[in-house]
């Protein structure tokens, strides 16, 4: 007599998938200070993973005011322009408002937070924590120029 009447299989072992950076489209890398790309010794681009990629989009939507290119959408960018200096602040929570929206539009951003602030003349500087799935925090500094 047969043992069995339904047939009897090993199951295929499953795969764990792996956190792939790559699921992040990679870029290339971009200097803020000099405002250009940054090149290898044979004037090639500089290719940055999907983290830095990441981490200099979210420094590039900082630093870019809303609706001042039409290759944006309206989604893009801060409201630095809008924010009334009367004190400081309403100024402060305003700017944090602001980079924070900007921020969170993007889907792997998990919270902006840690706003801290200084004043050099017409410039200042704003550093915050921002969290993106799956990495760890990463402190940022943006300078945002001429704001009175």
């Amino acid at each position: 007599m047969a043992e069995s009447l339904f047939p009897v299989f090993d199951m295929p072992d499953i795969l764990e998938e792996e956190e792939d950076e790559e699921k992040y489209q990679p870029s290339v890398y971009f200097d803020f200070e000099l405002g250009d790309f940054v090149l290898d010794g044979a004037h090639r681009m500089v290719k940055a993973d999907g983290r830095e990629a990441y981490i200099q989009w979210c420094l590039k939507m900082v630093e870019t005011e809303r609706d001042s290119y039409l290759a944006y959408s309206q989604e893009i960018g801060t409201e630095f322009e809008e924010i009334r200096n009367d004190d400081q602040e309403s100024f402060k929570a305003e700017v944090e408002q602001t980079i924070t929206d900007a921020l969170m539009v993007h889907p792997a951003t998990e919270y902006v937070r840690d706003f801290e602030f200084e004043f050099v003349g017409d410039e200042f500087y704003v550093s915050f924590v921002i969290k993106g799935y799956p990495w760890e925090e990463e402190a940022l500094t943006a300078v945002i120029r001429e704001v009175v």
